[in-house]
């Protein structure tokens, strides 16, 4: 199984490189995780516009990677679900995309072009926090689908 994040975010190396790396390392096992980082010259630019002129960019960057295979959206407004529902998106796939977005989120004409639109949870987190609680949950759902116990 192939796995891809995308994501609006600047790359840079940090804090949370070696965590992103162990839970890369963990998931490997079960699937190959790729990470892309976009943050082109029109995004930063869009977001001395205006929120709107932002999510615009986003659009556009992320578009060209939205593909046949499944693709899930995190964002604020989307669906809430368990670690259970999410084990069961990452079930008999071949490929799954998320997209993480920028700092204004997505238009609603990318989320509907999302197979699944999902929420982290109530609270707002940085990106690079996010990025992590989402490979853990991507490890999380493996190890439920294949009883491991790590999620007991």
């Amino acid at each position: 199984m192939k796995i891809e994040i995308i994501s609006i975010a600047k790359k840079e190396r940090g804090v949370y490189d070696p965590l992103y790396k162990e839970l890369e390392k963990m998931i490997s096992r079960f699937a190959k995780v790729d990470s892309i980082e976009l943050f082109p010259k029109d995004v930063a630019k869009s977001h001395t516009i205006s929120p709107e002129a932002s999510q615009q960019a986003y659009t556009k960057v992320l578009e060209p990677y939205l593909s046949e295979c499944f693709s899930i959206s995190l964002h604020p407004a989307g669906k809430l679900i368990d670690s259970f529902e999410f084990s069961k998106l990452l079930n008999d796939r071949m490929s799954v995309k998320f997209f993480i977005g920028g700092a204004y989120g997505f238009e609603d004409s990318f989320l509907k072009k999302s197979n699944i639109v999902i929420s982290l949870g109530n609270i707002t987190m940085s990106h690079k926090i996010a990025k992590a609680v989402l490979l853990e949950q991507i490890y999380r759902g493996f190890s439920l689908l294949s009883n491991h116990p790590y999620h007991k």
